[in-house]
């Protein structure tokens, strides 16, 4: 755990003096140090600040660990520097990768049960009302699109309430391929005009399941070919949600979805590592 913990915290801090990072020299406890006790909170233990707070402190590897409410106040005040560390690391991924398959796909996240919708406090909106068709229920949160390598390491992710269609997943995130990649997807992100400009715009192909009746045909090897790569993300899925624990505990929104980013960077983390 020591060992990961000094890794992960050698990765961010190179990222950091990548970017040019600047910051007050008269902090105690730096931003490299509060995202690596974030991201060994998630890692370890199942997102609770506290005990990856007391962890980081008992074994020394901060010297000046901040109190419980000023360390919840630095990790929300670095949420967007997280997203840029991610950004950043899944760059270097996408370079590194031999493969120039990518895989596209969304799972969700639950904020509460429907029987507790009425008393929900985090969201309110019914937007956020969800349907998972492969467990035949209706869940109340967020969906979480994902572009992974083809060895199921997450590169890229964002958000959408859960009641959004799959296909707005495209919308949001950047697709900062290489030139000539292939992303393979659900049927449900099947957008034709989306399709023609990443092809003529950055030579990236989108390839998503074909339905019956689509317009644009698949041959069965193809078709079989497809299946056989959506296997691969879904077991990313069940990797990324074996970290999360039985319910995800925050006050605002914002700490909801930061705690399922920390989560999905942690598990790139510990893949890579």
């Amino acid at each position: 755990m020591e060992d990961k913990t000094i890794a992960i915290y050698s990765i961010i801090e190179d990222i950091l003096k990548a970017i040019g990072h600047y910051e007050d020299t008269r902090r105690t406890m730096s931003d490299a140090e509060v995202i690596t006790t974030a991201i060994v909170s998630t890692m370890f233990f199942s997102g609770n600040y506290e005990k990856g707070r007391q962890f980081m402190a008992d074994t020394g590897m901060v010297g000046n660990m901040l109190s419980k409410s000023r360390f919840c106040r630095r990790i929300h005040a670095v949420a967007d520097l997280i997203h840029d560390i991610f950004h950043q690391l899944g760059m270097v991924l996408k370079d590194m990768s031999i493969s120039t398959e990518y895989l596209i796909d969304s799972f969700p996240v639950p904020v509460c049960d429907n029987i507790r919708i009425s008393r929900c406090r985090i969201v309110r909106s019914g937007e956020f009302r969800g349907y998972i068709i492969s467990k035949r229920r209706y869940f109340f949160g967020v969906r979480v699109h994902v572009l992974t390598t083809s060895d199921g390491i997450p590169v890229e992710f964002a958000f959408l309430p859960g009641g959004a269609h799959d296909s707005r997943g495209l919308g949001v995130l950047s697709f900062a391929l290489p030139p000539g990649s292939d992303v393979y997807a659900d049927s449900a992100y099947t957008d034709y005009d989306v399709e023609d400009a990443l092809i003529e715009m950055d030579n990236i192909h989108l390839d998503p399941n074909r339905k019956k009746n689509s317009k644009r045909y698949d041959e069965p090897p193809m078709r079989y070919y497809k299946k056989l790569m959506r296997v691969r993300i879904e077991t990313t899925f069940s990797q990324i949600s074996a970290f999360f624990p039985r319910w995800i505990h925050a006050v605002t929104l914002n700490g909801f979805l930061l705690k399922i980013a920390l989560f999905i960077f942690a598990f790139t983390v510990d893949r890579v590592l």
